[in-house]
């Protein structure tokens, strides 16, 4: 079947364009159109044919490689005024709440690489789209996001809405408001930041006060279908957003796809990368993730969970000894008596 397919896709028949006449020097420039090297002519290219060498990636792809640093957080660093927890929506008041463990009482927030706080990740992630805005390096925009060209309300938009950034609370409740409505998960969140850095990298254009609605919701939109089982129809995200056409949802996302050239892969090692990248913009910024005293059924959780990964080495390594022994793996070894002569 693979060489089926293989000379189906080659056969110049299989185009529904019509025959054309050949001109001169036809056999050179078909020649050369041959080359797999060329995303022209029968050869389909792999996605990962098209990345970018290490070397180039490290410094404009953070969010297809995890060596590479994110864009959020740099920007976050080169900003001398950082956001106080005072001017976080839903934070807590002052320092003073800050947490400690001690002999008697351990602290442990609920967040991990695989189970964020949703609440929280919302924060980081409307805090790193805050940076981006207000440290961007130009107005570059496309006009499929522009807010004027494509208004997401009736409500009127000024002249100046390109020259006024917005807040972070703002950012914060167009965000939150959409994950409420939605029922999308943290992890979603962190997705969608991974493919709004991948927009920017790969379509060359910066998040600005006129486009950073649209470019979040279809990022939003994207990470929802890719990542959650059930994914939200567009229609729905009409009901949220009451004056948007289901037509205008349809267009955004596919010039969205496009832009990213249809490479919605995210690795398992940029995820977490991501992740821990949100929690150091936190720290930074004072924004806490909220902690809790470890109770009496939470430890005996965690302790069935180390027990069961205690466990499963252990059969790994009974496993690895049946193969070979060595020294340092021997238990229990037998001494016999010695003979002396």
């Amino acid at each position: 079947m693979g060489n089926t397919a293989a000379s189906c896709c080659a056969s110049p028949g299989g185009s529904p364009q019509s025959p054309r006449s050949p001109r001169p020097g036809a056999a050179e420039t078909r020649h050369t159109n041959t080359d797999v090297s060329e995303d022209t002519g029968p050869y389909l290219q792999h996605i990962s044919d098209r990345e970018l060498p290490d070397e180039l990636a490290l410094e404009s792809n953070p969010s297809d490689h995890a060596r590479a640093s994110t864009i959020f957080l740099s920007k976050s660093q080169t900003d001398g005024n950082l956001i106080t927890s005072a001017a976080l929506p839903q934070v807590s008041p002052g320092p003073l709440t800050k947490k400690y463990s001690s002999c008697s009482t351990i602290f442990i927030d609920d967040s991990t690489v695989s189970q964020p706080n949703l609440k929280s990740t919302i924060k980081c992630v409307t805090l790193a789209i805050y940076y981006h805005i207000k440290n961007r390096d130009s107005d570059r925009s496309l006009d499929i996001f522009d807010e004027k060209m494509h208004p997401l309300s009736r409500d009127f938009v000024p002249d100046n809405y390109s020259q006024i950034d917005p807040e972070h609370k703002l950012i914060y409740r167009f965000v939150r408001t959409l994950f409420s409505a939605a029922q999308l998960t943290a992890e979603c969140a962190i997705v969608t930041l991974v493919y709004l850095e991948r927009l920017l990298t790969y379509a060359e254009i910066d998040i600005c006060p006129c486009n950073w609605k649209r470019i979040v919701l279809g990022a939003i939109l994207l990470a929802s279908k890719v990542w959650d089982d059930q994914a939200v129809w567009n229609v729905d995200y009409c009901q949220i957003l009451k004056d948007i056409t289901v037509e205008d949802m349809n267009e955004m996302e596919r010039h969205f796809l496009e832009l990213l050239q249809f490479n919605i892969n995210v690795p398992a090692s940029v995820y977490a990368k991501y992740y821990f990248d949100l929690r150091s913009l936190a720290d930074d910024n004072n924004l806490s993730f909220p902690l809790e005293p470890l109770s009496k059924d939470r430890a005996q959780k965690l302790e069935a969970i180390s027990r069961l990964c205690e466990d499963k080495y252990k059969d790994l390594g009974k496993a690895a000894m049946r193969r070979s022994f060595s020294a340092d793996n021997l238990v229990g070894i037998h001494r016999s008596n010695a003979v002396l002569s």
